[in-house]
Order: structure tokens, then C-alpha cells, then sequence
């Protein structure tokens, strides 16, 4: 019997992953590649659409060959995707692009810095319209790395792109305008544009159209904003020469994508039940389910739209994570200089583990604050930055790596509470994936601080491209994502241990007056 197949791009700020995914959840094939983001002046954070488009390419290409003895070309019944959102693409009417992808971490579209240029109108953002974007769709355009404000510093900080561009896009939708030749997206894509009417979840299937207010109101011509379509929709067959390149059928349907975080709550099944999904991968995210759309400005919690069932995703992120052990192992532990070198990719992360079960709970005293690049939720602070406290004449390169694991979990759990608290229930467990689920020594790290059990989804590095798997069988009606989740592989699982209890208790203390405390000295070593 030959199963029917997916092929699924998740594409990541690092690179995407591409997978080939059957119908009953195994994946068969899989590849990643690696993108650069280029930092420039005045914020600027860029990545070569020409490049992203060509190693998704060329690591869906990899990914097939991979595949071949158990997913034939002909088996291969839709190509979907999932992407890190809050980026924009200018494209051409074909969906080639005429600028960078501008990323989430661009800081040019400050509302500030908008202020500053040429042309932006003074009436933009009046209270009334911020309020009504925050009632009708459920964010408003008060941050720099939101989509809506990319969109807006292309127009008025980059003139002749925005006259070049026929559409801006969010990734995913990029990724299907290259596969398709269409330029389109969806309420789930679309989620930082804030183009969309997200007051009744059970609309988001059948959407075609954004809201008039919330387009009047973003200061982009209409006329350049994507077409509108329902989620999961199929936009079209594949572009003859995307199909020759990729040696399948020319009349392989292309699927409307999501966001990556849409991706992994279906994997995690956080769309329902009273657990939640927990993501390490360059950052952090708890994820789980509300029935209605809400936002705590306060504590940086908002909703989108569930791609799957008529619910809303609560997607509480906190900042830096998986990119703090890189950082600790690339530049402390594997430093290529003169006190050392690389080590392999694999060798890293087991060696990772063993110091962190050689250091005791606590890490010798040493307590590591996570914000390398901001703090998020339940604070956000852009001059934020972190560091190691404690360190003192007997503290080892273990302890050193402990404290990195407790200083991620200690930051999730200042955010477990305030997430808690915004959906009305107590979190029962974690389903934990992304990167840092590689790390079996980490979920016990996790469990105890957490003080909740942690499901360590076997090869969670790639849970995302398997929810946007379960999210297409789904909208295809091949099967249904909730029968998928409940299949979905579980490594293992860590239960928090009653006799660190007292001890975590006491380091989350310490944690939330180190950020109380160390604050105004970040702000102030961060003057310009």
C-alpha cells in the first residue's frame, strides 16, 4: 500500500527544515539549510529572499531524495508550509522579490523612528484606531518588529522598493507565491499584518476578504496588500518550473500556510485539553488554547486564530532560549580562538547534557539571566539584557551550563503564572519540542522548575513541520488532526520531583529580583 504524503517547509529564522510527511505521521524524508541575516544601521535585521527561496529548494529537493523508496513523486498529494511570522517579503506580481525579508528582529518600524520619515502621517495610530485594531483584530501596531510596521517602513523609510512591489508578504505566504506564482495569504499567516477580523474563530476557514477599517487604517495601498483567502485553502498548482525542479507532479496542489507557532500547537495538540505546548527553539513559547480572542498588554499576552477547531491560540513567548546555550557553547565552551575550537554539532548538545546532570540543582549559586536580546513576556523590555550572577573561584564549565538550562526555566516559569491566570485553568503537563527537546537533561530541568510534567516529543526538532502535516491531512479531509495528535510519539516523560521543590521555589525569588534589580543598570549600560 502506498500512503499518501505531504511535503511540508517549515521555515525558520536559521533556515528552513522541509519534510516528508505520510499519512500516518511518520516522517519518511527530511533536510534543513541555513539562511544569514544581515544587521545593519538603525536596526536593520535582513535576510536574501533569493537565497531563502533557493535553499528551500534545494533542502526540499534533499528532502524528497530522501524519501523516494517510501514517498514516489506520485504520492505526494500537497505541498504546505509553516514560518516564523512578524517578516515581510516585497514581491513582484509572480511572487519573486524585489527587496529583502525584512525579520522580526528589524527595529526600523518603531512607531518612534516612523515618526522621523518623510511623509508618514501624523493622524497614523490615533487612540481610536489603536483601540479598535486591539477590538477587531486583537493587536495594534505598537512595537517595531510587528509586520504591519515593516510594511509601513518600506513604504515610507524605502520609497522606490515599495513602488517595485506589487504585494508584501509574511514568509510563508512568500513561500507559496514562489511555489504558485499567486500572491495570497490567510488570518493565520497574516497574523502580524493585523489586516484581519479575528472577533469569531469559526470565521477563519471560509475568510476572503481583510477588514476595511483595519486596511484604511495601515497606510499601505490596498492594491499591494495580498489576496485574502481561507486557511488551509489550496492556492493552486505548483509553477511548472518549481515542479520540474522539484521532480513532482505539475498538478501537486499548494496549501495557504501558517505561522510556526500555529505549527507546533497542532503538533502539540494545544488547540484543546487543559495541557499546553512548550517550545525551545531560538526562543521560548508556552502555547495552549482560550475560547475567545483577549490580549493583557501588561503582561504581553495576546491570541491568534487556531488553524484548527474554533478556538484561539494563547502564544506567550519570553525571548531567548535555545540561542542562550548556543551562545554559551559557541562562544564559552567551543570558542574558536586560542583557548579552543569547535566541537561537533552532535558531540555539543550530548556534552550539554552531561554537565548538566554533574552540577547540582542550583548550579553551585550561579544564576543565569536569559534576556541576551530583550526581555518578552510577562515584561517586555527591549534594553533588557542578561548575564551570569554568582560566579565565584570553585564555579566549573558545568555549573556554568546548568544555570543556562534553570535560567531558561525559571523565565518560563515568571511567564507560567501570568498564562495561567490569562486562560482560566491550571497547565496539567507540557508537551515539550522544538531544539532544545533534544535535550533529555533539560526536560528534567523543566519539570522541576516548572513543577509540572514535561512529554518530550521524540524528534521534536521537527514538530513543527509535522503540525503543519496534521494541519494539511486535516484541511484535506485525509485525516484529522486530532486523531494524528494522539498518536503523535512521546520519548519520554520528566515528573517534577517533590524534593526540588523548596529549592526551585527559592531560586524563582532570586530570579524575579534579579530582573527587578538588574533593570535600571541594563537601561543605563545601554544609553546612547
Amino acid at each position: 500500500m502506498i500512503h499518501r504524503h505531504l511535503l511540508t517547509i517549515d521555515l525558520g529564522t536559521s533556515g528552513p527544515k522541509v519534510a516528508v510527511v505520510a499519512e500516518d505521521g511518520r516522517v519518511v524524508g527530511s533536510a534543513r539549510g541555513s539562511i544569514r541575516t544581515t544587521h545593519g544601521p538603525g536596526g536593520a535585521a535582513e535576510q536574501d529572499a533569493e537565497e531563502v527561496w533557493r535553499v528551500t529548494v534545494e533542502a526540499a529537493r534533499e528532502a524528497l531524495a530522501v524519501a523516494a523508496a517510501d514517498a514516489p513523486p506520485r504520492s505526494i498529494v500537497a505541498v504546505v508550509g509553516s514560518a516564523q511570522y512578524s517578516s515581510i517579503v516585497p514581491v513582484a506580481a509572480d511572487g519573486t522579490p524585489v527587496g529583502p525579508m525584512v525579520t522580526w528582529m528589524d527595529q526600523r518600524g518603531s512607531p518612534k523612528r516612523l515618526r522621523r520619515l518623510d511623509g508618514y502621517p501624523r493622524s497614523a495610530d490615533r487612540p481610536d484606531a489603536l483601540l479598535r485594531s486591539v477590538r477587531v483584530h486583537g493587536l495594534a501596531p505598537i512595537e517595531s518588529g510587528m509586520s504591519l510596521n515593516h510594511m509601513r517602513w518600506i513604504r515610507f523609510g524605502a520609497p522606490a522598493m515599495y513602488e517595485r512591489a506589487a504585494s508584501l508578504l509574511e514568509p510563508v505566504d512568500y513561500l507559496t507565491a514562489r511555489l504558485t506564482g499567486r500572491c495570497t495569504a490567510n488570518p493565520c499567516s497574516s497574523l502580524m499584518q493585523m489586516l484581519a477580523d479575528n472577533r469569531d474563530p469559526s470565521d477563519h476557514s471560509s475568510a476572503t476578504e481583510w477588514h476595511p477599517d483595519l486596511v484604511a487604517a495601515s497606510q499601505i495601498d490596498p492594491a499591494k496588500l495580498p489576496e485574502a483567502v481561507p486557511v488551509g485553502s489550496v492556492v493552486g498548482p505548483l509553477r511548472p518550473e518549481v515542479a520540474d525542479a522539484l521532480g513532482l507532479p505539475a498538478a501537486t496542489s499548494v496549501l495557504s500556510g501558517i505561522n510556526d507557532t500555529q505549527a507546533g500547537a497542532v503538533a502539540a495538540g494545544a488547540w484543546r485539553g487543559d495541557h499546553a505546548g512548550l517550545a525551545i527553539g531560538t526562543t521560548a513559547v508556552i502555547v495552549t488554547h482560550v475560547d475567545r480572542k483577549k490580549i493583557n498588554p501588561l503582561r504581553t499576552l495576546f491570541t491568534m486564530p487556531s488553524p484548527i477547531g474554533d478556538t484561539h491560540l494563547v502564544a506567550a513567548e519570553n525571548g531567548v532560549a535555545g540561542a542562550a546555550v548556543d551562545h554559551f557553547l559557541d562562544r564559552l565552551v567551543y570558542a574558536d580562538d586560542a583557548f579552543g575550537g569547535p566541537g561537533s554539532a552532535d558531540g555539543r548538545y550530548r556534552a550539554f547534557d552531561e554537565a548538566i546532570d554533574a552540577a547540582p540543582p542550583g548550579a553551585g549559586g550561579v544564576l543565569f539571566l536569559p534576556w541576551l536580546a530583550g526581555s518578552l513576556a510577562p515584561k517586555a523590555d527591549g534594553r533588557m539584557r542578561g548575564g551570569f550572577i554568582g560566579i565565584g573561584l570553585e564555579t566549573t564549565r558545568h555549573d556554568l551550563a546548568r544555570a543556562v538550562a534553570e535560567g531558561v526555566a525559571l523565565n518560563l516559569r515568571r511567564l507560567q503564572g501570568p498564562v495561567e491566570t490569562f486562560v482560566g485553568r491550571t497547565i496539567s503537563r507540557y508537551s515539550f519540542y522544538g531544539g532544545g527537546s533534544g535535550s533529555r537533561a533539560w526536560a528534567r530541568v523543566l519539570a522541576d522548575v516548572l513543577d509540572r510534567p514535561v512529554r518530550r516529543v521524540a524528534d521534536g526538532g521537527f514538530a513543527n513541520s509535522l503540525g503543519t502535516a496534521m494541519f494539511g491531512f486535516d484541511r484535506l479531509g485525509i485525516v484529522a488532526a486530532a486523531d494524528l495528535a494522539d498518536r503523535l510519539p512521546i520519548a519520554d516523560v520528566a515528573e517534577p520531583r517533590p524534593s526540588e521543590r523548596a529549592r526551585y521555589d527559592e531560586l524563582a525569588g532570586a530570579f524575579d529580583d534579579a530582573f527587578r534589580r538588574t533593570r535600571p543598570l541594563m537601561h543605563r549600560l545601554r544609553r546612547r
